[in-house]
């Protein structure tokens, strides 16, 4: 799963819990019934979790390009800057 495919999952996710978390109260409200709102959200996180947890082809639309071992040796490592400035004391 590419980074944009993590990102739509969780987007994906967060809408669908959210959605049958509503559905769940206001089923278990009208029903009178929270054994009802359990299992109408249980299923929903079950829903959730088929949907979002598997590499679906459609979370690898944009795979990361990888340079090969031996390009990636023609290129130099970016050296860490070092600041070197010291602060004036007054006397």
């Amino acid at each position: 799963m590419d980074w944009q495919g993590q990102k739509l999952a969780e987007q994906i996710m967060q809408v669908m819990l959210l959605v049958f978390a509503v559905i769940a109260f206001v089923a278990g409200y009208v029903l009178g019934s929270f054994q009802m709102m359990i299992l109408i959200y249980a299923g929903g996180v079950t829903l959730t979790t088929l949907i979002t947890v598997p590499n679906w082809p459609f979370f690898n639309r944009h795979p990361l390009k990888w340079l090969d071992p031996s390009e990636a040796e023609k290129h130099p490592k970016p050296q860490v800057a070092v600041s070197s400035k010291k602060k004036a004391t007054k006397k």
